[in-house]
This record gives C-alpha cells, sequence and structure tokens, in this order.
C-alpha cells in the first residue's frame, strides 16, 4: 500500500493536537488538583485524558504505529514509525491557569522527527510543521527572524533555577550579559516564539523526548537550529538550543565560552 502523504499526515496530527486541547480546556482554570509523581512532576486529570484522546485517535487512524507518551509510556516499540506526545507540556502553568501551556504531538520515522504541531489552546495559537511542507502559524507561514546581532536577541529558558541544577548556570550567564532581553516565557512555549520569529533563542538544559520530538521539524522548517548542548541535532530530549540561522553559531560560542563578535 502507498503510504499517505506527509501532508495528510500533517492535517491529521493538527486535528488531533486541537482535540487534545479542547479536553484540556474542559480543566483549565477549574482549581484542577495535581498528584505528583515518581520524578516529581506534576500530573493531573487533564494529563491523562488528553494522552488517552491522543491515543485513541491514532490507534484509530494508524493501528499499526507506535506511540511513547508521557503518561502512558510505549506501545508497539517495533513499529515502523512512531507517535510522541506530550498531552500537556507546562504542567506546572497549566495547573496555575497561565495560559502558556501546550499540546506536543511528533511523528517520528526512520529515526527523524519528521512532523511536529505545538498547540497552545488556552491562547488558540498552533504551530506546525512536516518534512519539506514548511512550518506554519495558524494558517500562515512562519519563519524564524533575521537578528544577528547578539545585543539585539531576545532568548527564553524555561526556569533559569534548571540551570544552576544541571551545571549550566555559567553558560547561561555568559549568554545573558550579551543579549538584549532574556525572558521565562518557558516550556514549548519559547520555542514556538523562535518558530515564529518573536525570540531568536530558547535554551533547557533538561528535556524528556516527549519534551523535545515536536520541536525539532518546527524550528527547521521555520529557518531555524535545533541541537542539542553539544551541537547534535537530535530530537529525543536530554537538553535543547533552539535559535534562528542568524545566530546558531554566535549562541552556541557564547554557552560553550568561545564567543564569537
Amino acid at each position: 500500500m502507498k503510504p499517505e502523504p506527509l501532508r495528510n499526515v500533517l492535517d491529521f496530527a493538527v486535528d488531533v493536537a486541537w482535540r487534545a486541547g479542547r479536553v484540556t480546556l474542559a480543566h483549565y482554570q477549574t482549581g484542577v488538583a495535581a498528584d505528583t509523581k515518581s520524578d516529581a512532576s506534576p500530573v493531573t486529570i487533564a494529563d491523562r485524558e488528553s494522552e488517552r484522546l491522543v491515543r485513541e485517535l491514532i490507534e484509530a487512524r494508524f493501528p499499526h504505529d507506535g506511540i511513547l507518551g508521557e503518561e502512558f509510556g510505549e506501545t508497539r516499540p517495533d513499529a515502523v514509525r512512531r507517535w510522541i506526545v506530550d498531552p500537556i507540556d507546562g504542567t506546572r502553568s497549566f495547573v496555575r491557569g497561565v495560559p502558556l501551556y501546550g499540546v506536543l504531538l511528533a511523528l517520528e520515522e526512520a529515526g527523524e522527527a519528521v512532523l511536529g504541531v505545538l498547540h497552545f489552546p488556552a491562547l488558540g495559537e498552533t504551530v506546525w510543521a512536516a518534512r519539506g511542507e514548511g512550518c506554519w502559524f495558524d494558517g500562515r507561514r512562519a519563519r524564524v527572524s533575521t537578528t544577528d546581532r547578539l545585543d539585539a536577541a531576545l532568548v527564553c529558558a524555561s526556569d533559569v533555577e534548571l540551570f544552576d541544577a544541571h551545571g549550566r548556570r555559567e553558560a547561561w550567564d555568559r549568554l545573558r550579559r550579551r543579549v538584549d532581553i532574556t525572558r521565562t516565557w518557558g516550556d514549548c512555549y519559547g520555542y514556538a516564539l523562535v518558530a515564529t520569529g518573536r525570540a531568536e533563542a530558547m535554551l533547557d538544559p533538561v528535556l524528556a523526548p516527549w519534551d523535545s520530538a515536536a520541536l525539532k521539524p518546527v524550528i527547521e522548517e521555520a529557518g531555524g537550529v535545533f541541537t542539542d548542548w553539544t551541537g547534535a541535532p537530535t530530537h529525543l530530549g536530554g537538553n535543547a538550543i533552539a535559535t534562528n540561522a542568524a545566530l546558531a553559531e554566535a549562541i552556541r560560542a557564547t554557552l560553550i565560552g568561545n564567543d564569537v563578535s
């Protein structure tokens, strides 16, 4: 059987993320309770219901594909293709009624992330991309900024304290001193800002695969650069640096202490 065009699969993924987002909104700003998982991160009924719906929709359309999700683990690990799901990226924001949380959905083929969707239910924003199809922001083409000076750059991070916890504080401080603005508009929303040209970089010293898989195709199809802190172009987490193309070299050089003027 001829494989379905990636464009069609992307349309499906955008719809799935939107529908999962509607599930989260039913619990948003309701005082929803959070449990603490073994890794000390919070989880709510909204996380679980959102992922259940994503899994049901994928199973119905693509029953042979694998699925890796934050809340319910992995199914069919030997499948040719794998969907990677974060039902709520930014659960701490969600619990507090802050609208910067997102639903993340990625598709992996042959070890590469070929499709990514970042949907922000409370903001009504969606950024999506697929290999060769470009990056799109609410129906219009999205591109990273063309800013080429560090002293004009806006750089985002999820939580500055995480740089301390993971031995990256000196690197963060070097970069912070050279750029124009730093903001903690974090979790996946910072990456959406980079992909749509509203920020020049987003950094995380620690990420799980479901945090990062959707980000790489979105940033790259928008013309940016997405790597881990060693410079490897991976979608499987650990940590991440996303930048526009013009500042990619300078930002990474500054982080390792080899400033490029």
